[in-house]
C-alpha cells in the first residue's frame, strides 16, 4: 500500500498525467528517495484519493500518473475556525489541528490584543496542506488573510452562527447539546483576551453563542482544539447517532 500522500492541484483522471512542482519532486526523489514508477496516494480536495506511479522527475519538476480512485472524496462539515493569532509556533499548531479536526475554513482575525499585525498566509496554507497529507483527509480548508475582527462581524452572515469560547465563562464545561444544526464558527482569542469593546459587541451579537470551556482559562491553541472537538463531537462528523 502506498504510503506517502500528496496534495496535488490538478483535476485527477486515470491516464492524465499530472505535473509536480520543483518542492514536491525534490521531496519524492530525494527526501523520499522514490524512483519512476514508484506509487503513491494523491487528492486534490475535490476528486477523491488516487493511486498515482510516478512518470517523471528531475529537479525541475515531474509528473505522477493516476491510475485509479482509491477513496471518495470526504468534505467536513460546514465549521469554521475564527482566532487571532499567537506567536509564531502555536498559530502553525492551530492551522494544522484545525486541518486534522475537520474545519472547513480558517480565518485569522486582528484584535485589541493579538501579538501579530500580519500573518504570512500562504505559509499557514501550507501548514493546512501538509497537515491534510498527513491525516488522511481529502479536503484541504482555505487558509484567510488576517482581517480585523470588527470588519469580520459587520459583515457576518447571521445564518452562520459563532460559537465563542469566553473565558470569562470559565467553569463547568457546557454540552452543546440542543444546539441548531447549519453552518458554525467557533471564535477563539487573543492571548489576554477580548477587550471590553470587543466583549461587548459580541454579546449584543444574536448570532454568537457564548460558552465555557472548562474550569481552567485554557491557552489559546488549547482552547481552539477544545472548541473544535467539543463540536464535532455534538453537530459534526464525530457524533453518534
Amino acid at each position: 500500500m502506498a504510503k506517502i500522500r500528496l496534495y496535488i492541484d490538478h483535476p485527477l483522471v486515470a491516464g492524465q498525467p499530472v505535473p509536480l512542482d520543483p518542492g514536491q519532486a525534490h521531496y519524492l526523489s530525494s527526501v523520499m528517495r522514490l524512483r519512476v514508477g514508484d506509487r503513491i496516494r494523491v487528492f486534490n480536495g475535490q476528486d477523491g484519493e488516487w493511486l498515482a506511479d510516478l512518470e517523471q522527475v528531475s529537479k525541475r519538476g515531474g509528473s505522477v500518473l493516476p491510475v485509479e480512485q482509491s477513496g471518495p472524496q470526504v468534505s467536513p462539515p460546514d465549521l469554521w475556525l475564527v482566532f487571532a493569532p499567537i506567536k509564531k509556533a502555536r498559530t502553525d499548531f492551530i492551522v494544522e489541528k484545525a486541518a486534522e479536526m475537520g474545519a472547513a475554513r480558517i480565518k485569522p482575525v486582528q484584535t485589541g490584543h493579538t501579538n501579530a499585525d500580519r500573518i504570512r498566509q500562504d505559509r499557514l496554507q501550507a501548514h493546512a496542506i501538509e497537515a491534510a497529507e498527513q491525516c488522511g483527509g481529502t479536503f484541504v480548508p482555505t487558509v484567510d488573510d488576517l482581517t480585523p475582527l470588527s470588519r469580520l462581524l459587520q459583515g457576518w452572515d447571521p445564518e452562520r452562527r459563532i460559537l465563542w469560547a469566553d473565558e470569562a465563562l470559565a467553569g463547568p464545561a457546557q454540552t452543546l447539546a440542543g444546539l441548531a444544526t447549519g453552518p458554525w464558527a467557533i471564535l477563539i482569542g487573543p492571548e489576554g483576551g477580548f477587550s471590553d469593546t470587543e466583549r461587548s459587541q459580541l454579546r449584543q451579537l444574536p448570532f454568537v453563542t457564548p460558552v465555557s470551556l472548562g474550569p481552567r482559562i485554557l491557552r489559546a491553541d488549547t482552547a481552539a482544539v477544545a472548541a473544535l472537538a467539543l463540536w464535532q463531537a455534538a453537530l459534526g462528523d464525530w457524533r453518534q447517532d
